[in-house]
């Protein structure tokens, strides 16, 4: 846009960046900045997801990460208090920053209660718009999942040099325990099953069965798709010893999705788990829980290239030979090779052919890297919980549920 100064000589007003992105290798991000103001240090991903937003930022298993989504237009319809992940949002468990191609426009839809800018403030959710958000994608393709600074400073003004220190001095997520930090101080019941059009969520009230399930970052709709089985969910903190999960008397035990590089957190989760596996009680692992599970039982996991963040993964199911259409977060996987006698690999990613699940041979004991309960997201995986609420039914003499409804 031209402008004209006292002596009619024609200037160009340009627009000053209020949000940087700062690669660990120094590459420098210009952007406009919303959310919270500040900066955080984290790995960048990015996710296909088209909808879904506010469950992605506030999975806890997004903890030190910052989120490039690959869909131009987010934040259209707003945001409400029903549509986000973690126990307690008080804590902010999930992702520090978000990354947009586009502005955010003012919401259209009737359950908004705000607007995601206002939203992103609120988590304290550093984020950025007006970038190329392809080209970052393409990066990460590339290069992988880089270390990173964002940051937001409406008046514009950084300082870029220790932006890019931070950046290069990040150790990453490799070893990194953050499970400790999203899970829950103590242990509680949850009672609220799914959400229905026009109703809200339901209150369990008649209860089945009794689930224990270890958070290490675990999701608000797996706790409601248990809950909506028939199940009382007790949820205990990731330290939690085997001695008082057992003392809980459970029907079922489930290990919950989470951050971080799992073989930090297997250092005091997987003891627990062996333990817990010298029972007969089923078990089922999501995610964190997967790759913690793998790992109690021999196997080996490893960080990902590029990592597996979306909606729209195909996936293969081995014991029934059908394909599915899954929500995925997850930077780590399980090694199949390293798999040993007596685990079996039961489901595995069409895209690039990793470990997507696993059995324990003759024992009530499964476990699936993707997210089955993803809200919003494909449901063609929501069978699972009815697959580990089968094997608590077949324990104790009771009819099978029909795994798809």
């Amino acid at each position: 846009m031209a402008t004209m100064t006292a002596a009619s000589t024609p200037t160009w007003a340009t627009e000053k960046p209020t949000a940087l992105l700062v690669l660990a290798d120094g590459t420098l991000i210009e952007g406009r900045g919303l959310g919270a103001t500040g900066s955080a240090v984290a790995e960048v991903c990015f996710n296909t997801a088209l909808t879904g937003y506010q469950e992605i930022l506030t999975d806890p298993s997004y903890a030190g990460q910052i989120v490039t989504f690959t869909f131009p237009h987010i934040g259209n319809i707003g945001a409400n208090d029903e549509d986000i992940e973690d126990l307690n949002p008080v804590a902010r468990a999930g992702a520090v920053g978000a990354v947009f191609k586009a502005d955010v426009t003012n919401p259209s839809s009737y359950r908004a209660a705000s607007g995601l800018d206002q939203w992103l403030k609120k988590r304290g959710i550093v984020a950025l718009s007006g970038i190329d958000t392809r080209a970052l994608t393409a990066l990460i393709r590339e290069k992988g999942m880089p270390n990173a600074v964002i940051a937001h400073a409406p008046d514009g003004i950084f300082d870029i040099d220790d932006l890019k220190r931070r950046a290069a001095a990040w150790s990453g997520l490799i070893g990194l325990d953050l499970a400790k930090d999203v899970t829950s101080g103590q242990s509680s019941v949850w009672r609220e099953m799914p959400w229905v059009w026009d109703e809200g969520f339901g209150e369990q009230t008649d209860p089945s069965m009794h689930v224990v399930a270890i958070d290490y970052g675990v999701k608000r709709n797996i706790l409601r798709l248990l809950a909506g089985l028939g199940a009382k969910v007790t949820v205990v903190p990731a330290n939690t010893g085997a001695e008082e999960i057992l003392a809980m008397r459970p029907d079922g035990i489930f290990l919950s999705n989470g951050p971080g590089d799992p073989e930090a957190t297997g250092d005091y989760a997987v003891p627990v788990i062996r333990d817990l596996l010298k029972t007969d009680i089923p078990v089922f692992g999501i995610c964190l829980g997967h790759q913690m599970l793998a790992l109690a039982l021999g196997g080996k996991t490893a960080k990902m290239h590029q990592g597996h963040h979306g909606a729209n993964h195909p996936v293969k199911d081995h014991t029934t030979g059908k394909v599915e259409i899954v929500s995925m977060n997850h930077g780590f996987a399980v090694d199949a090779g390293s798999l040993p006698t007596g685990v079996e690999e039961t489901h595995v990613s069409l895209f690039d052919g990793s470990n997507c699940g696993i059995t324990l041979t003759g024992r009530p004991v499964f476990s699936v890297q993707h997210h089955p309960e993803a809200s919003p997201g494909p449901q063609d995986s929501h069978y699972l919980f009815r697959r580990f609420v089968n094997l608590i039914r077949e324990k104790r003499g009771e009819p099978a549920l029909a795994e798809r409804a």
